[in-house]
C-alpha cells in the first residue's frame, strides 16, 4: 500500500552533543503522549540501546521483524533480552511471506538471484507496515557505521515511513558500544564474539576474519554482494 506523502512536521531541536543518557530520558518526556516505538535487529548496539531505555522502568514497544532466515544465537539473545526485561513490549512484526511461498513465487535462494528484492520483501515491506501508525521511530543506528550513516542526525524526519527518526546513540563508537554491555551485563548475540561484527539473516552474514567484538564492519553482510544495507534506513 502507497502511503500518502505528508508534510514533515517540525523536527527538535536538539543538543548534538548531549550525552545518550540524557537524550534517552528527554524522548521518553517529550513523546509521553506519542506512539514511540524503538526497532532493533538485536546487534550489540541494539542490545545497548534497549538497556538504556529499560533502566528507566517505562512501558516500551521494541519491534523486530523476523525475516524467517535469523540465527538460532538470534533467537536464543531474544528470549533473554524478554526475560531480563519483562516491562518492554517484544513485538515481531515480520513478514507473513514464508520462505517456501517465497521460493515459490521468486525462485529459490532470492537472496543470491537478487538480494535487494528479498531485503524489500523481509524487511521493509514490514517495517513501512510496522511504523504505520508510529509518531516516533527510536532507532540505535551509530554515524561511525559507514559511509551511509555518516551524516546522520540524532532527530531528523524520515520520509520513507513518515515518522519522526530518532538516533541518541548517533555519537558513538563501537568501543563505547561494548563498554555499555560490559559493564551492565547486558545480554548480546554471542555470535559477535566469533568474528561476526554485524548480525543479520544467516544465509547471508559471514564472520569476518582479523576482528574483535570491539570491531565494527559491514564487511560480513550479503556476501559475494555489493550491498551493505537492507534498505530500512536509506
Amino acid at each position: 500500500m502507497q502511503l500518502p506523502i505528508l508534510a514533515a512536521p517540525i523536527v527538535p531541536q536538539i543538543d548534538e552533543n548531549a550525552s545518550t543518557e540524557s537524550l534517552v530520558e528527554w524522548t521518553l518526556e517529550q513523546f509521553s503522549d506519542q506512539r514511540m516505538v524503538m526497532t532493533t535487529g538485536f546487534g550489540m548496539e541494539g542490545c545497548a540501546l534497549i538497556d538504556l531505555y529499560a533502566a528507566h522502568e517505562e512501558p516500551l514497544d521494541v519491534i523486530y521483524l523476523d525475516t524467517g532466515f535469523f540465527f538460532p544465537e538470534t533467537y536464543h539473545l531474544i528470549d533473554k533480552l524478554k526475560a531480563r526485561y519483562p516491562h518492554l513490549n517484544f513485538i515481531n512484526r515480520g513478514t507473513q511471506l514464508t520462505p517456501g511461498q517465497q521460493a515459490a513465487r521468486h525462485g529459490d535462494q532470492l537472496w543470491k538471484t537478487n538480494p535487494d528484492l528479498c531485503c524489500q520483501l523481509r524487511k521493509v515491506d514490514p517495517m513501512r507496515e510496522a511504523l504505520n501508525d508510529v509518531d516516533v521511530w527510536i532507532t540505535a543506528l551509530r554515524r561511525s557505521q559507514g559511509p551511509s550513516r555518516a551524516n546522520l542526525s540524532v532527530a531528523e524526519w524520515n520520509d520513507k515511513y513518515h515518522v519522526l527518526k530518532f538516533s541518541p546513540m548517533a555519537k558513538w563508537s563501537r568501543q563505547e558500544v561494548r563498554n555499555h554491555v560490559k559493564a551492565h551485563g547486558v545480554p548480546y548475540n554471542e555470535l559477535h564474539d566469533r568474528g561476526y561484527p554485524s548480525i543479520g539473516c544467516s544465509h547471508c552474514t559471514q564472520a569476518v576474519t582479523g576482528l574483535s567484538v570491539e570491531d565494527y564492519s559491514r564487511e560480513g553482510r550479503w556476501a559475494g554482494s555489493e550491498m551493505t544495507e537492507c534498505g530500512l534506513h536509506t
